[in-house]
């Protein structure tokens, strides 16, 4: 049974009650017993409107009659949730409402809103919508305050406690004064909701009632695939018959990238209450990482809202799930190796689980679990104690997100547990588990304390490639590295290079010039008074880079405007802020970004569809894939030129790539069948030039790692190193040009410097 109630300006006046069908009938959401009459809703209704009218000061406006209320201002506040009930028992005569019974209760609840009402001295605008099931009752609720400007002074006393609170003692004073009839709650919960998510009971716009089967049935977003309506505020209540959960994968998601205009909102109940919401996304997914969820029980709710900014909208499936399937997990392992996941991975896990993993290996064994996914991630929850959803291992409990999670035990016997609360669930884990032996865990290699192996040159290297620093702990020095503070052993060219390489600063410091000096970009001092005196005192003219206020002169680091000045200034270009007169360093700026947010190279990982979209495979002839490339415009694209026979005739201009700068180099290689792509870091021209014994030109740059196991190979020439500016474009620092070797130990990647043929690319394509 649904019964929605309308109460506005004090009138008391019943105007709705609607009824679902025996075959809509709802099964048990939970463990509740369900059951139900007319008669719960009457006597909460009036428990509810009699106390919050009471505490409560608020005005009411004028309903429209569509999909959403009215437009909200910053006064309004809307609370909903659900309330369990235990009394009155359920009277089957109650689902017919043109039985004598259920109009003897009608009548007395519309005299006892009136009376609510009428008594009060204070108008108010409530909307209370409540749910009922068999074998118990569920009451789902949500209430509108509008506060006019003359009472804002009581909007930090309207809580969600205040409002759980109102509910509980309404209800235990009224609930025993409606007739003989007696009501108890054993549960209230009440959480401020979004005010756009309110809706109008007497509209049906952009509201849909969907009942689930073993059938796979579709929804989508309005007017799919084209862009959705601006302003949108759409409902989806989902159920399924008792004994079911349900499941909802989106074949195709795209919202406006920022959650706090348009999402996606999901909840495990009818009621859009933050204590039940399963996620909240926005943004555009590819279609290898689609959104999956589960609900516990037998209903879900799926709300869209929008803005004046539209995108096309999404495409859902759904279908039921045995509702024990849905909560089970958990086993007992007694393999040398295996894995296990989350319920449902890569789906989101339900709701409301435990689950228990008992890992047995022979005796003198250990073992040894990877995490090769960690995501169990909630909005607000401290990593340090994960109170609501987590990973226990060990006797310490894991949450949020890890890249990489390896634990070992210190028997042959290992318990997993995963605990998952009733709100927000994520994509979970999945987990191998290998026996190992103690005296000899990591056969060739190093053993971190977690059990993690990694080769044996990368202990005591400087760089901490076990995550815990056990592999740069209690390591001596050779003659060839520097000792930093804090005992990580750096390579001796990394002291004094201006980057930050030990952690703590060790290497850098005793670097400075003199007191009245400072140092240019190639580590020579100069007068402080030579900087930004519209001279280049330095070598490589950085003693005229970003400076406030000056004549700015054209040089190497200059940025030239379409105007012929110059701005001196680190990436002037597409930084959001117009440095040129004419605006010209801001045009163009249209690129750079990935449809994609989330989610061959050496010691490099598939890449997702669209995560990369300007990434090129060049094939020749019958050659298949030669060399990669890049889309600059819709007619050009940049490669290496070692891949082509042609003329070189180029003039240089250079900007600045920030050295230590996170990058990614992006290929098809000649055996991956997958895009690849690998971080690597952009190393500072001193070092570059040292372990590449000069063979390096003002061209080139130097990206990876001089630990080796990550870079460009064979196969990979003309691909893009491709980095992040702080505004969150993507620009490309080099091509993929060549190296000694693959992933070699002091051999990083070496990559044509794009920086220096700007002017050539923008002479050639006539691209800005």
């Amino acid at each position: 049974i649904i019964l929605a109630f309308l109460f506005q300006g004090g009138n008391g006046r019943h105007e709705q009650v609607t009824f679902l069908t025996n075959e809509q009938k709802m099964a048990p959401a939970r463990k509740t017993t369900i059951a139900v009459g007319v008669v719960i809703a009457l006597l909460v209704v009036a428990a509810v409107v009699g106390f919050l009218v009471w505490l409560f000061v608020v005005r009411s406006k004028e309903l429209e009659n569509e999909a959403t209320l009215h437009k909200h201002s910053s006064s309004t506040l809307v609370y909903s949730g659900q309330i369990k009930l235990l009394k009155p028992e359920y009277r089957p005569v109650y689902e017919n409402p043109d039985s004598a019974e259920f109009q003897q209760v009608a009548r007395d609840l519309e005299g006892i809103v009136s009376c609510c009402f009428f008594c009060s001295h204070f108008s108010l605008l409530l909307v209370q919508v409540i749910q009922f099931y068999l074998e118990g009752t569920l009451a789902y609720h949500w209430s509108q305050f509008d506060i006019p400007e003359t009472d804002q002074e009581i909007v930090p006393e309207l809580t969600e406690e205040r409002v759980v609170e109102a509910l509980r003692r309404s209800i235990r004073q009224e609930g025993k004064r409606v007739g003989n009839i007696a009501v108890t709650a054993s549960d209230i919960t009440a959480s401020s909701t979004d005010p756009r998510m309110a809706r109008d009971p007497r509209s049906n716009k952009c509201f849909y009632s969907l009942m689930a089967d073993t059938t796979s049935k579709e929804f989508t977003s309005p007017e799919h695939p084209r862009r959705y309506p601006a302003n949108s505020r759409c409902q989806w209540q989902i159920r399924a018959p008792k004994g079911y959960a349900i499941s909802v994968k989106f074949r195709t998601f795209h919202i406006e990238d920022d959650c706090a205009n348009d999402y996606v909102a999901i909840y495990d109940s009818l009621s859009p209450d933050s204590t039940y919401a399963i996620t909240k996304q926005c943004g555009l997914r590819p279609p290898t990482n689609p959104l999956e969820v589960v609900s516990s029980g037998n209903i879900m709710l799926v709300n869209l809202i929008t803005d004046k900014v539209r995108r096309l909208g999404f495409k859902a499936v759904y279908t039921v799930i045995p509702a024990i399937a849905a909560g089970s997990c958990g086993a007992s392992l007694n393999t040398p190796t295996g894995n296990f996941t989350s319920p449902h991975f890569p789906s989101f896990y339900p709701p409301l689980i435990d689950c228990n993993w008992n890992i047995s290996v022979p005796a003198g064994r250990k073992i040894k679990i990877e995490f090769n996914m960690f995501r169990v991630k909630e909005p607000g929850v401290d990593t340090s104690s994960c109170h609501k959803d987590f990973i226990e291992v060990l006797g310490k409990k894991y949450c949020g997100e890890r890249r990489r999670l390896v634990l070992s035990s210190a028997t042959n016997i290992l318990e997993v547990k995963f605990h998952s609360d009733e709100s927000y669930t994520d994509k979970g884990f999945r987990i191998t588990y290998t026996a190992f032996d103690p005296v000899n865990p990591c056969p060739g290699q190093f053993a971190c304390t977690s059990g993690y192996c990694i080769k044996k040159e990368q202990h005591c290297d400087g760089w901490n490639d076990c995550e815990d620093m056990s592999d740069e702990k209690s390591c001596h020095c050779d003659d060839e590295q520097f000792t930093c503070s804090n005992g990580l052993c750096r390579p001796r060219y990394f002291v004094c290079d201006r980057v930050n390489d030990c952690g703590d600063n060790s290497d850098e410091e005793h670097c400075d010039c003199g007191r009245a000096e400072e140092r240019c970009g190639d580590g020579a001092c100069i007068p402080q008074e030579f900087i930004c005196d519209g001279k280049n005192d330095c070598a490589d003219a950085s003693d005229e880079v970003s400076c406030v206020a000056c004549d700015c002169i054209c040089n190497d680091f200059s940025f030239k405007c379409k105007n012929k000045q110059c701005v001196n200034k680190v990436n002037a270009e597409c930084d959001r802020e117009e440095d040129c007169s004419d605006g010209s360093d801001e045009q163009g700026c249209n690129c750079g970004v990935r449809p994609y947010k989330h989610n061959r190279i050496v010691g490099g990982q598939n890449s997702d569809v669209g995560e990369w979209p300007w990434q090129v495979s060049l094939h020749f002839q019958t050659s298949g894939h030669v060399c990669g490339a890049s889309v600059i415009s819709n007619k050009w694209l940049l490669s290496a030129a070692h891949c082509f026979i042609q003329p070189d005739s180029m003039l240089f201009v250079i900007r600045f790539v920030l050295i230590g700068l996170m990058c990614y180099v992006c290929v098809v290689g000649s055996v991956a069948q997958i895009l690849q792509k690998a971080e690597v870091k952009v190393i500072n021209d001193t070092v570059c030039n040292m372990v590449t014994e000069g063979q390096v030109t003002s061209r080139m740059m130097c990206s990876g790692y001089l630990t080796g196991g990550v870079d460009a190979c064979q196969g990979d020439s003309g691909g893009p190193l491709v980095c992040r500016s702080d505004v969150g474009k993507w620009f490309q620092a080099g091509i993929v040009s060549w190296g000694e070797g693959c992933a070699r130990r002091n051999k990083p990647g070496i990559y044509t410097r794009v920086t220096k043929l700007r002017d050539w690319i923008r002479g050639i394509t006539n691209i800005w």
